[in-house]
C-alpha cells in the first residue's frame, strides 16, 4: 500500500475481513466518520490501492480441492515460453514472478492429486526448468478474500 495512513490501513483490514461491511459499522470499526470514511474509500479506489470487491464461493474451493505452490527456477531466456505454456494449463490458477532463489511461484489446483501430480510432470518437462519445489496446501488459515475465523478464548 503505497502512501496510506495507519487509518486507511484500518479501513482496508475491515474490508479484507468483510468487503460486505456497510458504511456505518466500517467508520465505527475504525473509529472514523461515515464521511471519512466514504473520502478515504473514494480515494483509496481513485488511487487503485483498491481496485475491486469479491465474493470466494464454497464451490470456487470445493472445484479444486487438491492445491499446491510449485516453485520453478528458470534458466535461460525461456521465461516468456514458459510462461504461455502455464497460462494454457487449465490447473494453474495464478502464477507470481518472484526474487531470490526462484524466478516463478505458481499456484496449481485440481481435483485429485493424480491430477495435480500430472501437472507437475508437465511442467518439470519444460525445457528451462532447472530446479521446482512444490508444497501441497493443506489448509486456508485466512486469505484477503475470506474473514479470519473468530478465535474464541483469547
Amino acid at each position: 500500500m503505497t502512501e496510506t495512513d495507519s487509518a486507511d490501513a484500518r479501513i482496508i483490514a475491515e474490508l479484507r475481513r468483510d468487503a460486505r461491511i456497510s458504511l456505518s459499522d466500517l467508520s465505527h470499526a475504525v473509529g472514523l466518520s461515515r464521511v471519512t470514511v466514504r473520502t478515504r474509500l473514494a480515494r483509496l479506489q481513485q488511487r487503485g490501492v483498491i481496485i475491486g470487491y469479491t465474493v470466494v464461493l464454497a464451490e470456487d474451493v470445493a472445484e479444486h480441492p487438491v492445491r499446491g505452490l510449485m516453485m520453478l527456477a528458470i534458466e535461460g531466456r525461456g521465461t516468456d515460453r514458459i510462461l504461455r505454456f502455464l497460462r494454457g494449463m487449465s490447473s494453474v490458477k495464478a502464477i507470481h514472478s518472484t526474487n531470490g532463489k526462484w524466478d516463478l511461484i505458481v499456484e496449481l489446483g485440481t481435483e485429485t492429486l493424480s491430477g495435480l501430480d500430472d501437472a507437475l510432470t508437465s511442467i518439470r518437462k519444460l525445457d528451462g526448468i532447472t530446479t521446482s519445489e512444490t508444497s501441497l496446501l493443506l489448509a486456508t488459515q485466512m486469505t484477503a478474500r475470506q474473514p479470519a475465523p473468530a478465535v474464541s478464548g483469547a
